[in-house]
C-alpha cells in the first residue's frame, strides 16, 4: 500500500487565503478515520496549501466544526469529497452542511465532485488485480482471468451505474476474460450471485476487487464470500484483493477535483440523477425539496449511532428479512403476537441482523401463523409466540434452522 506523496510541494502563488476540506464518511474504526487524515496530509503536500479532514458522522471534527475552525483563518474553502460515487451523501448531506456553513460564516465555499471514474483509479485497480494474479500464480495473457469489481451498493441508481461503467473501462484494452460489476448489498447483483454465475464459465481464476477506500467490515465480507466460493468450486482459483487504501494515485484524483471546484467546472451527472429526472422506480425522489427533506431525515437517523455496527449504516439492507403473515386467517391464529415477539427478540439479540415485517397472505392458510425467512427461503408454520425466541436465537443468530417448525423450503 502506497503512502502519500512525500515530494517537496511546489509553491502555489496566490493561495494564502485558501484551504481545502477533505470530507470523509467517518467510522467507529479509528483506523479508517486515520486513513482520511493521511490522505489529507498527502493532499496538503501535493497542493502546497492547508488541507483539513472532516467527517459526516461517527468521527471528529464534524463538517460544521471544521468550517467553524477554518472561517477565522481563511477566506475560501474548497470541499473535496472522499466518496467514490455520487450517492446521497454527495448529493444531499454535504451540500446541506455547506449551505449551513455559508449562512453562519463569511467564507466562500467551493463544492467539488466525488472521486468518480478516473484514469488514475483504473490504473490503481489494474495494479490491484495484477497483485492478486501474482499471488494465485496466473497470468491474464495466458490464462482465463475473470475480474469482479465489488462496490458497496447504493439506493442511488446513478452511483450503481458508475460501478458498471468502471468495470467496463477496466475490461477495455486489457487481457481479462471478463470483468463483472457487483455489490455487497442494497442492490443487485450481489457478490455471491456474481461469483456463482462466473463458475459456469469455468475461468482459471477469479480476481475480486473490493471497490472501497478503507479495510473494514465490508472488505472482510468480500474476502469471506470469496474464500467460500473458492472452497465450493475447487476448479476455480479465487482470491480477493486489497481496497484502494491510501495509494498516492488517489491524490491525483483529489487534485483534479480540487481544481475543478475552484475553477467552477464541476460536472455532475444530472441527466441520470434520481433527484433531477423521473427514473423508473424512483419517481418519488424527484425534486430539490424532497432531497433536502431526505438529507435532514438522514442526519436525524444517524444522530445516535451507539448501537450500530462499525461500517454499515443503520438503514442498510439487513442480512435477513423475516416476513410474518398477518392476513385474516393467520391473524386469528395469533400472528400479531408472533410478529411483536420476533421484533422484541431481535432488539434484544446482540447478533441478529434482521428486519421483521408484516406480510399479506403467503398462501398457506390453515398452517399458520406463517413466518418466512429470506434470503434463506425457509418457511416456518404453526409458529407460536413462544417459538420466536428459538427462531431468533438459532436461525437469525447462528444460521441453524429450527427443523421442527419448518413448513417448506424454497
Amino acid at each position: 500500500m502506497s503512502t502519500p506523496d512525500e515530494s517537496t510541494p511546489a509553491s502555489v502563488a496566490g493561495f494564502d487565503d485558501e484551504a481545502v476540506l477533505l470530507i470523509g464518511h467517518g467510522s467507529r474504526r479509528e483506523k479508517s478515520n486515520e486513513q482520511v487524515r493521511e490522505l489529507a496530509a498527502g493532499l496538503e503536500s501535493r497542493l502546497g496549501i492547508p488541507v483539513d479532514a472532516a467527517f459526516l458522522e461517527l468521527a471528529e471534527p464534524s463538517i460544521d466544526e471544521a468550517f467553524a475552525g477554518l472561517a477565522p483563518v481563511t477566506d475560501q474553502v474548497t470541499v473535496v469529497h472522499c466518496s467514490l460515487f455520487a450517492a446521497s451523501h454527495v448529493k444531499n448531506d454535504v451540500p446541506l452542511a455547506i449551505e449551513q456553513a455559508r449562512a453562519e460564516h463569511e467564507i466562500a465555499i467551493n463544492n467539488g465532485a466525488h472521486l468518480g471514474v478516473h484514469p488514475a483509479i483504473l490504473d490503481l485497480l489494474d495494479d490491484r488485480a495484477a497483485a492478486v494474479e501474482r499471488e494465485l500464480g496466473v497470468d491474464r495473457t495466458e490464462d482465463d482471468v475473470a475480474v469482479v469489481v465489488c462496490g458497496r451498493g447504493s439506493s442511488d441508481p446513478d452511483a450503481n451505474g458508475d460501478v458498471h461503467k468502471l468495470a467496463r473501462l477496466l475490461f477495455e484494452g486489457r487481457d481479462f476474460d471478463r470483468v463483472e460489476a457487483t455489490f455487497i448489498g442494497v442492490t443487485e447483483p450481489t457478490l455471491e450471485d456474481t461469483l456463482h454465475g462466473l463458475s459456469k464459465h469455468r475461468p482459471d481464476a477469479v480476481v475480486v476487487l473490493p471497490y472501497m477506500l478503507g479495510d473494514g467490515v465490508l472488505t472482510q465480507r468480500v474476502r469471506d464470500w470469496t474464500a467460500e466460493f473458492d472452497e465450493d468450486y475447487p476448479y476455480v482459483d479465487a482470491l480477493a484483493g486489497d481496497p484502494l487504501g491510501t495509494d498516492s494515485r488517489l491524490l491525483d484524483v483529489f487534485a483534479d477535483r480540487w481544481q475543478e471546484a475552484r475553477s467552477g467546472s464541476v460536472e455532475m451527472s444530472c441527466d441520470t440523477c434520481k433527484y433531477k429526472v423521473d427514473l423508473e422506480g424512483y419517481e418519488e425522489d424527484v425534486g430539490g425539496a424532497r432531497a433536502m427533506l431526505r438529507a435532514l431525515a438522514h442526519q436525524e437517523a444517524h444522530a445516535d449511532r451507539e448501537d450500530i455496527d462499525d461500517e454499515p449504516h443503520s438503514h442498510d439492507a439487513p442480512e435477513k428479512h423475516v416476513a410474518v403473515c398477518t392476513n385474516q386467517t393467520c391473524a386469528k391464529m395469533g400472528s400479531p403476537a408472533v410478529l411483536e415477539r420476533l421484533r422484541q427478540e431481535v432488539r434484544d439479540s446482540e447478533h441478529a441482523d434482521a428486519r421483521i415485517t408484516r406480510s399479506s397472505c403467503l398462501g398457506r392458510c390453515g398452517d399458520g401463523p406463517m413466518v418466512a425467512v429470506y434470503p434463506d427461503g425457509i418457511w416456518y408454520g404453526d409458529v407460536a409466540d413462544d417459538d420466536a425466541e428459538r427462531i431468533v436465537a438459532d436461525h437469525l443468530d447462528r444460521d441453524r434452522i429450527v427443523s421442527d417448525l419448518v413448513d417448506q423450503t424454497l
